[in-house]
């Protein structure tokens, strides 16, 4: 009898989102907070950090609750997805942050401020580069041309492409990564 009531109070909390009752947010918003701080200050990340990571769960968590992809089935069922998703945000952000640690290939592959036309190798270098950048998929293009030449924010982008900032952030990690990749790729090189 316990357990359906608090369900029920999951019920009413889930319909009080979908109608934005102000109060009921905020109160969704501080309670979950501070877990959310701790768990990823725990695990490598910064107050902003955190803000940003909560900010962006808290917005998916009211858009699948409105849309009605979320049906609460315990008593702290809301609660519990507003975290879950925090996590896996902050998993999806560490897990790119790491992979751009382990397969950076230093210096060699950067453009010095001054850069000598006439030498063999920067143009071989600035060759590749270019050919590597051509192999890349078209969403990396895009995104890297918004970011590095026409100098949009992350979350300029993140709306461009109707995604999260913290996705916007690691899809462009994952895209640079891989244009390193393939400018290190032998076949660019032997051109």
């Amino acid at each position: 009898m316990g357990n359906t009531n608090q369900i029920t109070a999951q019920l009413h909390m889930a319909e009080a989102v979908k109608n934005n009752d102000e109060l009921v947010l905020k109160q969704l918003y501080q309670e979950c907070y501070g877990k959310i701080e701790v768990h990823i200050l725990k695990n490598n990340g910064t107050k902003p950090q955190a803000k940003d990571t909560y900010q962006e769960a808290f917005i998916a968590t009211w858009q699948n609750v409105k849309s009605g992809k979320f049906v609460p089935t315990n008593e702290t069922a809301l609660q519990g997805y507003l975290y879950r998703i925090a996590k896996n945000k902050w998993t999806d952000y560490l897990r790119s942050s790491q992979f751009k640690k382990t397969s950076s290939i230093g210096e060699g592959y950067e453009i010095p401020d001054e850069f000598d036309e006439t030498s063999t190798d920067n143009i071989e270098q600035l060759n590749n580069a270019m050919e590597a950048f051509r192999q890349l998929g078209n969403e990396c293009k895009q995104l890297l041309t918004h970011f590095y030449f026409e100098k949009k924010s992350l979350r300029e982008i993140a709306m461009a492409f109707e995604i999260g900032e913290a996705s916007a952030r690691n899809k462009k990690y994952r895209c640079i990564n891989k244009l390193r990749e393939l400018a290190k790729t032998p076949i660019f090189k032997n051109e």
